[in-house]
């Protein structure tokens, strides 16, 4: 259209470029401010208020990306399921499947939407096992639901529906849950552990259960800790990664499927930056954001395109520029520099967030680049997805 002043072509073009300018800031921005989950949905642990399976990323009631610092996801079956969220200002949320407490309000009763775990403050870590939860403030830890094997570290086997300290640890700066048992980091780079041993996954050497503490012997210099349901990793401040614990499927990344009590080295491992566990599978994201993976397989969430299980690292090929990683029981998740989520894996619940129930051996966009999104969780497992 053309004027015939020269004030109104100066105004149509400022319009115009107003519009452009609009519609590419809506197109760059995400689409959603909130956590999103996806997936397995029986317990509300999705916390969107319903127990609805949802196949793609769908909001959690009330809880903005932004206000998160942590995310961790637990339960042991998807009509149990939980997940807490610790906030930017130290507090704590939880929602979903509450039968052992593992909520901390007091109760066994579950809720499918976020509600503050009451008391709890001056947070800074928060992990989940199968039914319990634990944080740590102030360098000690507190932990609350399921404690048959003594994975609350407080000297007993009563379960707890409200946080409880930890016995005789402090200084600690990171933590990791697995299905029954606890990993914990302290400043002075020694590793401490308690709960199920039943395979070792306590790395003391033996198989007896903990309900208090241990060192973990001849280690040092650690500088970041992860659990699978039964087995355990660390990184050491040489770039080294070790593991123990259970290995039917080569979790332990050693070329070999023996259970192991105590720290061995996995395999043809350099230049890590990152290490995961899932629940009965591995992976290490290294310097240049390429991954390596190892364990269990049968479902395809090594992401290797096979169903064979691996008993030491191997590429997970056409994957960069990864920043976070996550994984379930046979599903896993990754978000890419650019925002996107990917995953792999079964997908009978949803859980890849492709919108389908097609089980995948690569990776398939959950969540596009743009999204906001920087970390993922997944319950070790069940079948939910969390991005944040």
């Amino acid at each position: 259209m053309t004027y015939a002043y020269g004030r109104g072509v100066v105004a149509a073009a400022v319009t115009v470029l107003v519009l452009a300018l609009s519609a590419a800031s809506v197109h760059s921005e995400p689409r959603d401010p909130r956590v999103r989950a996806w997936g397995a949905n029986g317990a509300g642990q999705l916390g969107n208020g319903s127990l609805v399976v949802q196949q793609t990323p769908a909001g959690v009631q009330g809880l903005a990306r932004a206000d998160v610092r942590e995310l961790a996801a637990g339960g042991s079956n998807d009509t149990n399921s939980f997940a807490v969220a610790l906030l930017n200002d130290g507090t704590v949320e939880s929602w979903g499947g509450n039968g052992n407490g593992q909520l901390g309000d007091g109760t066994t009763v579950g809720r499918p939407f976020p509600a503050t775990v009451a008391g709890l403050a001056g947070v800074s870590k928060i992990t989940a096992g199968l039914n319990f939860t634990s944080a740590v403030r102030g360098g000690r830890v507190l932990a609350w639901g399921d404690n048959a094997f003594g994975q609350l570290g407080n000297g007993a086997v009563e379960a707890s529906p409200r946080p409880a300290a930890v016995q005789s640890l402090s200084k600690v700066k990171d933590i990791a849950s697995g299905c029954y048992h606890v990993v914990a980091l302290r400043e002075d780079g020694t590793v401490w552990t308690w709960g199920r041993n039943q395979f070792g996954q306590l790395g003391l050497g033996s198989t007896t259960d903990r309900n208090t503490p241990r060192r973990v012997p001849d280690l040092t210099d650690v500088v970041e800790v992860a659990a699978g349901c039964n087995h355990s990793l660390v990184r050491t401040a040489d770039g080294t990664v070790k593991a123990w614990g259970y290995n039917s499927n080569g979790q332990l990344g050693n070329d070999s499927t023996e259970h192991g009590s105590s720290p061995v080295d996995v395999n043809h491992l350099t230049d890590v930056a990152r290490i995961y566990a899932a629940g009965y599978h591995s992976f290490a994201v290294l310097d240049d954001g390429q991954v390596r993976a190892w364990g269990w397989n049968g479902a395809g969430h090594l992401g290797d395109g096979s169903t064979v299980s691996r008993t030491t690292p191997v590429p997970v090929p056409g994957l960069t520029d990864v920043t976070a990683l996550a994984g379930g029981y046979n599903h896993t998740l990754a978000v890419l520099s650019d925002g996107s989520v990917l995953a792999w894996g079964e997908n009978t619940m949803g859980q890849l967030g492709d919108g389908t129930t097609t089980n995948s051996l690569t990776p398939v966009t959950a969540l596009p680049p743009g999204s906001g999104t920087t970390r993922v969780a997944a319950s070790k497992v069940s079948r939910a997805s969390y991005a944040y």
